[in-house]
């Protein structure tokens, strides 16, 4: 049998982004021949990741780990978290000391514990060197005072979903591309009885990344670049009061909702406008045809800010440093970015995923439906966590504690004024800050 050429492999692959597709494991060999780390002698790994919600996203990752297992020896466990728990769980290894090898989760849960990251400066520069350079987000939530705790793998981006028949007959054309338009819209939705709905629970993605568009687009932020709390001013206390109006169209409950909750509820004709990735489009065009048909994307409105304030969902995977196996991890990591992977495993992901570097092949998933292009941009769009400041262990923790989140909950519900809704998110920040 010949020789595998790994150059050629990786170039022709590159070129299409789709030859890991038809040649995963003859790829995998190929790259395993010449890979920058070689996994130790009997290494097995273990990783947790988020639930799909997108099954050929998952089906196309497990073929590639599968792939990668054949290539390396490596094996290889995967196992599955939703959302809000896998920051919980990855805290307990981080403060065990056992557990996963690896944990792929959401936002900045990284730099909840950075002196427990395996450092992956090498591995981020050898991509960088390849698709790069990394989007200014991306490297925000790879990093923690300059260092490189884990690798942003892609960006979930967040965007108004709508049906198109319930805007128009609201007496819009297109979709609104500022405030308050936006707000007429949610309102005119309402009095059709086609409402709109938005997470104002504790739903680890959907709540805090509209939640902090709604905040910025305002002018308004937690911290400043220097993390200084800035929350309580003017800026906040309009967004507060838009907010609430915008709560009064929405259909009841949202108060309690997960990351699940608007996709069950736009799905089942109760709900005509929410903020969500691509996944309720994919369920409807499979299971829905119809309502799919009558749905489209639009990018976030914008506020008095003046320009683009998104906040879309980070996926970054680190490796803790109690593993006995740093060199597999640093090898998956690696060749899961790889084009001859990455791009075939985007397009298994229907749009739910796009890329944090600024020069992979151009993926035919954002050209072979034009309701999907708005989604390719979400990582070039996207702010990170901190808004104005650096991503870090403060910033982390308060928005893995819903401060902002429950701050526009509590107003909007009544349970406090504009006022008090803004001190005690404050006094939030001000104790999270103080203790860590």
């Amino acid at each position: 049998m010949p020789k595998l050429d790994r150059r050629s492999l990786l170039t022709g692959a590159a070129a299409t982004g789709l030859a890991a597709g038809a040649d995963l494991l003859g790829f995998a060999r190929a790259w395993a021949q010449t890979a920058e780390w070689k996994p130790e002698p009997g290494a097995s790994l273990s990783i947790l990741r988020w639930k799909r919600f997108i099954p050929s996203e998952d089906e196309a990752f497990l073929r590639m780990v599968d792939a990668f297992t054949k290539a390396t020896g490596v094996k290889v466990s995967v196992t599955n978290e939703s959302f809000d728990d896998i920051q919980p769980k990855a805290s307990v290894a981080a403060n065990t000391g056992q557990g996963p090898d690896m944990v792929w989760g959401l936002f900045s849960f990284p730099a909840l514990f950075p002196d427990k990251c395996l450092p992956l400066e090498d591995v981020a520069e050898s991509l960088a060197k390849k698709y790069g350079p990394w989007f200014p987000s991306a490297e925000a939530y790879g990093k923690v005072k300059g260092k490189w705790i884990a690798i942003p793998v892609g960006f979930n981006g967040g965007y108004p979903n709508y049906r198109i028949s319930a805007m128009q007959k609201a007496g819009f054309s297109k979709f609104p591309e500022d405030t308050a338009g936006f707000l007429e819209l949610c309102r005119a939705l309402k009095k059709n009885n086609t409402p709109a709905g938005f997470a104002l629970g504790h739903a680890t993605g959907d709540a805090n990344t509209w939640c902090h568009w709604a905040l910025w687009s305002h002018g308004a932020n937690l911290v400043d670049a220097n993390e200084k709390i800035v929350i309580n001013s003017p800026e906040t206390a309009k967004a507060l009061e838009y907010v609430k109006a915008m709560y009064e169209t929405f259909v009841p409950g949202t108060v309690s909702w997960n990351d699940s909750s608007n996709n069950k509820a736009f799905l089942a004709g109760d709900l005509y406008l929410t903020h969500n990735g691509i996944s309720i489009y994919a369920a409807a065009k499979k299971d829905n045809p119809k309502l799919a048909e009558d749905m489209d994307h639009a990018v976030w409105p914008i506020g008095p800010a003046g320009k683009p304030t998104e906040f879309q969902l980070a996926f970054p995977i680190l490796a803790f440093k109690y593993s006995k196996a740093p060199n597999a991890c640093k090898a998956f990591i690696s060749f899961m970015m790889e084009a001859s992977n990455y791009n075939p495993w985007l397009e298994a992901a229907q749009g739910y995923l796009c890329e944090p570097l600024s020069n992979y092949p151009k993926n035919p998933i954002w050209t072979s439906d034009p309701k999907n292009a708005v989604f390719a941009e979400a990582g070039r769009r996207s702010r990170a966590a901190g808004g104005l400041a650096p991503v870090s262990e403060r910033v982390a923790a308060v928005l893995a504690d819903f401060v902002v989140v429950d701050m526009f909950a509590s107003h909007c519900t009544g349970r406090e004024d504009v006022k008090t809704a803004i001190r005690n998110a404050e006094r939030a920040a001000q104790r999270i800050f103080r203790n860590t």
